[in-house]
């Protein structure tokens, strides 16, 4: 047992009940510091008290401005959370008329943005999980350098980002009871990068029994522009300019 969390009721437009949302959940220790930063995820430790679960997570490193940019030809509008390194966070969407003893299914949503942007913030998991009776849960990895920073060898082996969606769904594996998922039915997918993601994690033995699902959207492992088995070239070029 980690701690308590204070969620919020979220009303879901056509349905008569709406769901339970628990927001900036974390699933590791805040990746900062000489010790963490550049290290794969460590496992969250426990709280003491009721840990406030009703506002968005910080986002990733990440170039804010570009996402604003990209909502504002889109004509979205968006609120989009203060970054920190300190982001390893998931937001979980449960509906609010369930059993106490409920087993339903878990959907795990990897965002997209070519590994250099996005968050779990950007997206609203309400709809999906009242009207389909599903748990939904969002995550966040890290992205850009400090995520996918490698020196191809034992010294910087890099991939921290896909590594801290295998922590997540260790999270998952061991807590979405609590909040009537049933870990033996968990669906993960995602979008571009997300759905890169989905590929690789259905490749990775260190996701075995992490999930029983998968969904890739318009995303494999085979899109070299995101994957790479060199990453040297990358490296002088950010060495070089640093």
């Amino acid at each position: 047992k980690l701690g308590s969390l204070r969620g919020q009721y979220v009303s879901v437009k056509g349905k008569e009940t709406g769901v339970y949302a628990y927001l900036g959940v974390p699933f590791a220790k805040p990746p900062v510091g000489p010790a963490l930063r550049l290290a794969a995820p460590q496992p969250v430790e426990g709280w003491e008290g009721v840990k406030d679960a009703t506002q968005q997570p910080p986002i990733c490193v990440q170039n804010k401005q570009h996402m604003l940019d990209i909502a504002d030809k889109l004509n979205i509008s968006v609120v989009i959370p203060d970054i920190s390194e300190d982001c390893l966070y998931l937001n979980i969407y449960t509906p609010a008329n369930r059993a106490h003893d409920a087993k339903l299914p878990v959907m795990v949503w990897i965002h997209g943005g070519a590994y250099t942007m996005g968050s779990a913030s950007i997206y609203d998991g309400s709809a999906l999980a009242a009207y389909q009776d599903v748990v939904v849960v969002l995550i966040q990895y890290r992205l850009g350098l400090l995520g996918f920073l490698s020196t191809g060898d034992e010294h910087m082996p890099g991939n921290l980002g896909l590594l801290d969606q295998v922590q997540a769904l260790k999270w998952i594996q061991q807590h979405i009871h609590n909040f009537g998922g049933d870990p033996d039915l968990v669906t993960i997918f995602g979008e571009s990068a997300g759905g890169v993601s989905v590929s690789l994690l259905l490749l990775s033995p260190l996701s075995e029994g992490l999930f029983h699902r998968a969904i890739a959207e318009s995303g494999t492992a085979a899109m070299d522009i995101l994957v790479s088995n060199n990453p040297l070239p990358m490296m002088q070029v950010i060495f070089y300019h640093s």
